[in-house]
């Protein structure tokens, strides 16, 4: 088996190497406030849940290359207040817009003729579009040198588009929901090819095997 040690990699190697080989990575298509009113929109694919007691998901934050901190990170440090809205194929072409590096006082959600709705728990509006949206607050926050921060929120609401929630059963339709999961470079993955694995129980298994 080849391998390498990181230790011997430039940071940007190391970065081509894992978002290479783990995926595919949800994405978080990330609303904040400016102190301006200003709604900022931005995708970050260093995301995933975390733990549901409490219900908490990370986000890793990354800064500019003069180590000073993008518009969400900003934001969020501020305010302590951000929604995660999830992306599927329908939404992947304006979340795509939102990864231009507009400047902080042009909302990303505008230039990509996307619409707003208003928070319940908090005042950070979501996108209307997005499948899923997660109303945030800051639980924790943690700096790995100057250029990395680790995110960790807790949600406290979860929006869904109609048709995609049974709200009496909690369930999600799987076959309206068709998420976009991130690569590497420009490469993002459709999630339509699905397959189901049942988990036995080990006595389950052991007959199984001993057949």
């Amino acid at each position: 088996m080849d391998s390498v040690s990181f230790a011997d990699l430039a940071p940007y190697e190391r970065y081509k190497l894992l978002c290479a080989t783990i995926v595919p990575r949800p994405i978080a298509l990330v609303t904040t406030l400016g102190a301006d009113g200003t709604v900022n929109a931005a995708p970050y694919s260093f995301f995933n849940v975390f733990s549901e007691e409490p219900a908490l998901i990370v986000l890793g934050l990354q800064h500019k290359p003069d180590h000073s901190p993008k518009d969400t990170t900003r934001n969020i440090a501020r305010s302590g207040q951000f929604v995660v809205n999830l992306v599927d194929e329908a939404l992947a072409e304006a979340m795509n817009v939102c990864a231009i590096d507009c400047p902080p006082d042009v909302s990303e959600v505008e230039a990509a003729g996307l619409s707003l709705k208003e928070g319940v728990e908090i005042p950070v509006p979501h996108i209307a579009q997005a499948p899923f949206a997660l109303e945030c607050r800051r639980e924790v926050s943690l700096a790995f040198g100057p250029q990395r921060e680790l995110l960790v929120g807790e949600v406290l609401r979860l929006h869904a588009r109609p048709g995609l929630l049974d709200g009496e059963r909690l369930r999600i339709d799987e076959k309206a929901y068709r998420p976009v999961g991130r690569l590497f470079g420009d490469s993002y993955a459709r999630q339509g090819d699905r397959f189901t694995l049942t988990r036995p129980s080990y006595a389950e298994f052991v007959r199984a095997r001993d057949a």
